[in-house]
Formats: C-alpha cells, sequence, structure tokens
C-alpha cells in the first residue's frame, strides 16, 4: 500500500511508469464506476471515479496544479456514496487501497479542443454511417433479387412437375369414358342428348381454372410444323394433349403471343377451358374445333396473309376458329327453332346455337385465368370481339347465300385496304374452313361424313319421336353418303371455294382439285350404289312374279 497515501500518486498501472496504455485522469465530478483495475499485491481495488481521456496523449504525465482541500472536500462530497474520506490524509480511500487525487477541469482553451473533436468525430460517423447503411441496404436488395429469382425458378419447376401428375388422371378418366361409351353401344342403347337444358349447369363448364395446365408441353418435330401448315395435314393420328400443343405452337408461330403480350400460361388455361366447354358429340366436338382452326392456320400460310392482313386480323380469324362451336349441343339450329329451346327463346330464333358459342367464348375470356386479351387496351379488346363475333355468326349455313353474293360483288376489284372487302373475306375463310372437310385426302375425309351422318340421324330419330319435323338429309331411311356429300361438294363446297381461288390462284391446286376429285369419287359411289338398288329391285320383282306363278 506504499505510495498510494500520498496526495496526487498513481495507481499501479496509471502512475507515471504505468500510463503508457491510456491518458487517463480521474475525475470525480460524474461520480460513477467507469474502469476498474485489478493488481496482483493488493485485493481487487475498484476505482469508483468516472475517468476520462485527456488532452495530453499517450506517454506523457499531466502536470496537475497543487490540489487544495478545497478541491478534496469537493471530491469528497461527489463520492461519498461510494468511498469513504480517511481523516488522518488528504486522500480518498476504496475498501482495499487509497484511491489517487483527481485533476483539475480543463481549461477554456482544452474545452474547445474537446468540442471541435467531439464535433468532427460526429459528422464522420453521421456521414461514415450513412454511407455504409445505403450500401448494406443495396446488398440487401441484390440479395432478396437473387432469392426471389431462385425460387420463381423453382415454383415454375414444380407447376410442371405437377401438371404431368394430371395428365395420368385426365387420361385415365378419357379411358373409362371411352369404355363406358363402348359398352353403351354395344348393348344398342342410344345416346339421348337433352336438348331442353340450362347451359350452365354442368359443373365442368366455365369452371375457374386456378389449378396447373393439366397438358405437358410437347416438343413438335420439324416434319410436324411444315405438316400443320397443309391442308393434308391428319387431324385423326392425335390426342386432345397433342392438338391443344399443336394448337398453342400456331399462336405462338404467328407471333400472336408477342403481339398481344399473352401470357404463356394463360394461353394454355384458356386452351384448357376451350376444350373443356367442348361435348363429346360425333360431330361437332373438340377434333372438329381443332380441324377448322389447323385449316384456318394452313390458309394463312397457303395465300401469304400475313403480308396481307394486319396482326389483328390474324388474330380474329385464329381465335374465331377455334370458339366458333363452343358448347354445340349436337342438335342444329332447325331443332333448336322447332322445338322452342331455350337458346331459341333467349336469342329470338335468330342463329341461336352461333349466337350461344359466342357467349361461351366470351364468357371464357371474362374469367381472369383465361383471358388471353388481358394486356391490350380496352378500345383494342371492343374491336377484336366485335370482329371475332361476326364471323362466328358467318358461319350459320342459313346465311351462305347471303354472305357468298356479298364477296362475289367485291373479289374482282378486291382491295385489302378496304374493311368492308376484309371484313367479308375473313367471313369467307373461316367459312370455308369450317366446311374444308372434303379437302383433306380421302382417308382423312371420309371418317368425317361418317361423324356428321351420326350425329344426323341421332337428331332425326329425335325429331321423329317428339313429332317434329325431319329434313330428308338427316333421315337414316332415306339418306346414303354418297347423295349426302354430292350435292353438297358441288353446290356449295366448289362454288366458295372457286370464288376464293380468283383471289388467291395458289389453292386450285392444293384445295380445289381435291373437292372436284371427291365429287367424282362420290358419283362413282352412286353409280355403284344406284346399280346395286336396281339389281336388287328387280331379284325383288322376278321372285316376287316368280311366286306368282306358282
Amino acid at each position: 500500500m506504499q505510495g498510494y497515501g500520498k496526495p496526487g500518486a498513481y495507481p499501479r498501472g496509471l502512475g507515471a511508469q504505468g500510463r503508457g496504455h491510456l491518458g487517463w485522469s480521474a475525475s470525480p465530478s460524474r461520480g460513477t464506476i467507469a474502469h476498474t483495475r485489478t493488481h496482483s499485491h493488493t485485493h481487487n481495488l475498484e476505482i469508483p471515479i468516472s475517468l476520462r481521456c485527456t488532452p495530453f496523449g499517450l506517454g506523457r504525465k499531466p502536470k496537475y496544479p497543487k490540489e487544495t482541500p478545497r478541491a478534496r472536500g469537493e471530491h469528497a462530497g461527489s463520492a461519498r456514496t461510494v468511498r469513504r474520506r480517511d481523516s488522518n490524509s488528504q486522500t480518498w480511500r476504496c475498501e482495499a487501497g487509497v484511491l489517487y487525487t483527481r485533476a483539475p477541469s480543463p481549461t477554456p482553451p482544452q474545452k474547445k479542443t474537446y468540442f471541435c473533436i467531439i464535433l468532427i468525430s460526429y459528422f464522420i460517423l453521421r456521414h461514415f454511417g450513412n454511407v455504409g447503411s445505403l450500401c448494406i441496404r443495396a446488398f440487401r436488395i441484390n440479395e432478396l433479387k437473387t432469392e426471389m429469382t431462385n425460387r420463381l425458378a423453382m415454383l415454375e419447376k414444380r407447376v410442371e412437375l405437377e401438371g404431368l401428375k394430371v395428365v395420368e388422371i385426365e387420361k385415365c378418366k378419357n379411358d373409362l369414358k371411352k369404355l363406358r361409351d363402348e359398352v353403351t353401344s354395344r348393348g344398342g342403347a342410344r345416346v339421348n342428348c337433352n336438348c331442353k337444358y340450362n347451359f350452365t349447369d354442368d359443373g365442368k363448364k366455365l369452371s375457374p381454372r386456378r389449378d396447373v395446365p393439366s397438358y405437358p408441353k410437347y416438343t413438335l418435330s420439324q416434319e410436324t410444323i411444315e405438316t400443320l401448315k397443309k391442308p393434308t395435314f391428319d387431324v385423326w393420328h392425335w390426342e386432345h394433349n397433342e392438338m391443344l400443343s399443336c394448337l398453342e405452337y400456331m399462336y405462338h408461330d404467328l407471333g400472336l403471343v408477342k403481339e398481344f403480350n399473352m401470357n404463356p400460361i394463360t394461353l394454355k388455361r384458356w386452351l384448357l377451358a376451350i376444350q373443356e366447354n367442348y361435348r363429346d358429340n360425333p360431330f361437332h366436338n373438340f377434333r372438329h374445333c381443332f380441324c377448322v382452326s389447323q385449316m384456318m392456320y394452313g390458309m394463312i400460310h397457303l395465300c401469304n396473309l400475313q403480308e396481307k392482313l394486319t396482326m389483328t386480323d390474324m388474330c380474329i380469324l385464329m381465335t374465331a376458329a377455334v370458339c366458333h362451336d363452343l358448347d354445340h349441343p349436337g342438335y342444329n339450329n332447325t331443332y333448336q327453332i322447332n322445338a322452342r329451346t331455350e337458346l331459341a327463346v333467349r336469342y329470338n330464333d335468330i342463329s341461336p346455337l352461333e349466337n350461344h358459342h359466342c357467349a361461351v367464348a366470351f364468357q371464357i375470356l371474362a374469367m381472369p385465368e383465361c383471358n388471353i386479351f388481358a394486356n391490350i387496351e380496352l378500345e383494342s379488346f371492343k374491336q377484336i370481339r366485335q370482329a371475332i363475333i361476326t364471323l362466328i355468326l358467318a358461319t350459320d349455313m342459313a346465311r351462305h347465300g347471303e354472305i357468298l353474293d356479298s364477296f362475289r360483288q367485291k373479289v374482282d376489284n378486291f382491295d385489302f385496304t378496304n374493311e368492308e372487302h376484309v371484313k367479308c373475306l375473313k367471313m369467307v375463310l373461316i367459312k370455308c374452313c369450317d366446311i374444308s372437310n372434303e379437302v383433306r385426302p380421302t382417308e382423312v375425309a371420309e371418317p368425317w361424313v361418317d361423324c356428321l351422318l351420326e350425329e344426323y340421324f341421332m337428331q332425326s330419330d329425335r325429331e321423329k319421336s317428339e313429332g317434329l319435323p325431319v329434313a330428308p338429309f338427316m333421315d337414316r331411311d332415306k339418306v346414303t353418303k354418297p347423295t349426302a356429300q354430292i350435292g353438297f361438294i358441288k353446290f356449295v363446297l366448289i362454288p366458295m371455294f372457286e370464288t376464293v381461288m380468283k383471289l388467291f390462284p395458289q389453292i386450285e391446286e392444293i384445295m380445289v382439285q381435291p373437292l372436284r376429285d371427291s365429287r367424282d369419287h362420290y358419283e362413282e359411289l352412286k353409280q355403284i350404289d344406284d346399280a346395286m338398288s336396281q339389281a336388287q329391285k328387280k331379284k325383288t320383282e322376278s321372285m316376287s312374279l316368280g311366286g306368282k306363278k306358282k
């Protein structure tokens, strides 16, 4: 303890030899414990006097003025709560030793120096602190961007994987349905289709699809891509998922997805909703939708319409072709009007089916998850909507003569800059595609005739059971395949395609000539049928005459 009892003495570690660590001086002005030091030859010595940095620097002992008893009295008064005064000396004691005396308050110049140092330090810390925080924020933003990108990539991958799982379920459902239909047909039961129905009752119809698109992404071969542009494309070798992928490819290939800023996932959902809203009729089904759309895609390439029409016109043609027979019940307008169905009442007997197709098409587009036109301006959408309605209504065969006559008047002086001319052309084009099956090779076209006759026979059977008028070309007891096709090809198909040929001569070899060949084919079949009927008639007459002689 020797040396600690002297006024002005320094504790070990803070004296003249030991103060080199920090230039500290003792100040009792704050009355708090700010520093503690332990010495090996004493007990733990706690210095209950606030220590602060002095301006004297390191390695140089400060020169304190001589301490007065009054100063020590002030010193004692400020720290009496944690230490006591030794009555025999001018020093302050702790429980384990004697504390050295305090340093006097700094002189006014020293205070200014302190103030400047503190002020400069404050501004430096504040400035560099803001810069540092900005750098940290920028770094964190980049980290968040990277993390979000990675998460989105993972989610997209999961979406595709989940879509593949759903495909198998849908395929199993379709297989079961086919088996059920096959069993029903073998049992001799005829499928009954209720036509007086509420068209929105079916829970499957117009149901919002927020789930993953349920068909996988197929990669089309180059051969398929080239064949897809031709009228000879065989539509019978493709399943629904593959047809959906082909339709999706058409929209991408024509540049419609890019031009109208369509979301690719929304395009998938829209195509799925379209497929689900085609019924499983013998003829007016989703395969017929694909057939018409593929023919439209082929005519766009064959007639080089991309250079003659606008991208909006391309979009209108393709979308109208895809939607033109949505939710067709399998019974034509004549039946709807004669049976006074809900559709006929709703649309006042004016093209009830075609009006219904338009309504269903835009009900699907009204769903946000299926709206492929969500990213275009309102005025553009109104224009597209009106044009699609015009084209779908033009597919009513009751208006065939009116539309064809209008086009004939314009074709000789056709002007692609005239809106009325282009509108009339688009109406004729969708009509050509809608009834273009006979343009395809015989092995592709003939099954469609069988499907159409089956649907006609279903309607005529129903009309007979309900006591309604029956059209002769639908009566299974009167019509044959050759008689049904010859008149249709000669008086409807060939005149219309030959009129279009005046504007696009390149279709003669690929589209018009196959129609002529098909007409000749069915005329030969009719001659054979007539000869067989005549022979059968003679045989029956001879048998009846022989019976009379006996």
